[in-house]
């Protein structure tokens, strides 16, 4: 059977032409505008904002309170203290347990009521059925209003913070980024990536409560609501839940003082097979015009699958599987990166190909073809990424984080086209000045210092 396969299949080649066996896919057209809905915004007299966003044919809705208090908030002796109080107030309010909150968001057809803790935000979120929106709007103004901080529950979670400080300690990539932060943002709570055990072991139930009086309130408060919805039942529902909650102190902006120089970070990990790279510098953050065309030259670069380092230090030489680019953003600050975890063998040769390909894009401007292609592959995320209700709301709350304006969503993908070769190049040339870059590696030391020795500033400077 196998030979008569072969026969067949060489038959098959002689039969049709080359061309008539493979063929291109059709061109793609022009990236066309995305459009959602104008959202409604309106503001209680407490100060909590509200945003409605009625979008999609599935019906649900998505109601999410976006909170202007994260790890920025902590206090530099009580690290990841946020981290707990979002987590403790999962477990109870002055009404209903934690397993009374777990059945009736399951009630509304939702998995679950989270609570998520990041640097500059905390989000409480619940994905209902559009019939029970009033209801979830209810049982989310109650869990963030009137948190119970269940003493009983305070060692539990304690150990899980200890847990995941211990897993977080034993990952390159982690040690990584904790070392750039600490060294871009110093004496910032940017730059305050872990806690120590023994700031854990300090947390208890009144301390979160304490933190949770001085920092939660409605002034810091933005509610979004996207999806299917009554318009008017959910106004009123809003209303009812949340005018009476106490305004609070407004929110904090400590805009740090970024530290942009040259250095070289060994973090030693003994016997590791492979180094850990991340290579960057502060950028201009989203409020700047410079941000749009520098997302497009950062994709260029190494944001994106075909970008040319990856094609470099992956496709070409095989150093690396993932390597990856980004723009990290926080209020009127931001950095760019090149992360890689790279064969230990080949830890000084992969930095050489990073700035290699950083100087190449300083010196010559992508071809028209090559941003065209890049520009396709973004207006298409980003289409993506605004497909779902939670991913609307996401990109709603990024434009008023950094006073972008409702127009953000609706002109993105246009302003993403009209992007030219030569100012992805200024981007390149404006931003990423290789002579004040941070370069981290995390590795074993014994094999791979001679290898980046080459990257040490000079003394003194």
């Amino acid at each position: 059977m196998k030979k008569i396969f072969i026969v067949l299949s060489l038959l098959a080649a002689v039969s049709f032409p080359a061309a008539a066996q493979k063929k291109l896919p059709p061109e793609g057209g022009p990236p066309k505008a995305f459009h959602v809905p104008t959202p409604q915004t309106y503001t209680l007299a407490n100060g909590l904002k509200v945003t409605m966003l009625k979008y999609g044919s599935v019906p649900k809705v998505t109601i999410q309170a976006v909170m202007r208090v994260g790890n920025l908030n902590d206090p530099a002796d009580q690290v990841w203290l946020s981290d707990f109080t979002g987590n403790l107030m999962k477990e109870g309010s002055s009404t209903r347990n934690a397993e009374q909150i777990a059945k009736d968001a399951a009630s509304m057809g939702a998995r679950a009521l989270s609570i998520g803790v990041a640097l500059d935000e905390s989000r409480g979120t619940l994905d209902v059925l559009a019939e029970f929106g009033p209801k979830a709007v209810a049982l989310l103004a109650d869990v963030l209003q009137h948190p119970a901080f269940p003493e009983a529950q305070a060692a539990r979670l304690k150990n899980d913070l200890q847990r995941q400080l211990s897993v977080q300690k034993s990952q390159p990539q982690m040690l990584a980024q904790a070392r750039f932060a600490e060294v871009t943002y110093p004496n910032h709570a940017y730059g305050r990536f872990f806690p120590t055990a023994e700031m854990i072991n300090t947390f208890t139930a009144e301390s979160a409560r304490k933190f949770y009086e001085e920092q939660f309130g409605a002034a810091r408060t933005h509610l979004y609501v996207v999806g299917q919805f009554d318009e008017t039942a959910m106004k009123k529902a809003i209303s009812d839940a949340f005018a009476g909650w106490k305004k609070g102190a407004d929110p904090v902006t400590d805009v740090p003082k970024v530290v942009a120089q040259r250095r070289l970070e060994l973090v030693e990990k003994p016997g590791a097979v492979q180094s850990t790279v991340i290579v960057g510098l502060p950028v201009a953050d989203p409020s700047s015009p410079d941000y749009i065309p520098l997302r497009v030259m950062d994709s260029i670069l190494g944001g994106s699958f075909g970008s040319r380092i990856t094609s470099n230090i992956r496709e070409q030489k095989g150093y690396t599987y993932s390597p990856f680019s980004a723009i990290d953003t926080h209020y009127r600050t931001a950095t760019w990166t090149e992360f890689a975890d790279v064969t230990t063998a080949v830890t000084g040769p992969s930095l050489k190909e990073i700035f290699y390909e950083i100087e190449r894009l300083q010196k010559e401007p992508p071809t028209t073809d090559e941003l065209k292609g890049i520009q396709a592959y973004m207006s298409g995320i980003f289409v993506l990424q605004n497909s779902t209700r939670q991913g609307i709301i996401g990109q709603l709350s990024f434009a008023d984080l950094h006073g972008l304006g409702p127009e953000y969503l609706q002109t993105f993908v246009q302003k993403v086209n009209a992007v030219t070769t030569e100012q992805v190049q200024a981007q390149a040339r404006k931003y990423l000045d290789i002579n004040k870059m941070t370069i981290v590696v995390v590795g074993d030391k014994a094999k791979i210092a001679d290898q980046i020795a080459t990257y040490q500033p000079p003394a003194g400077k």
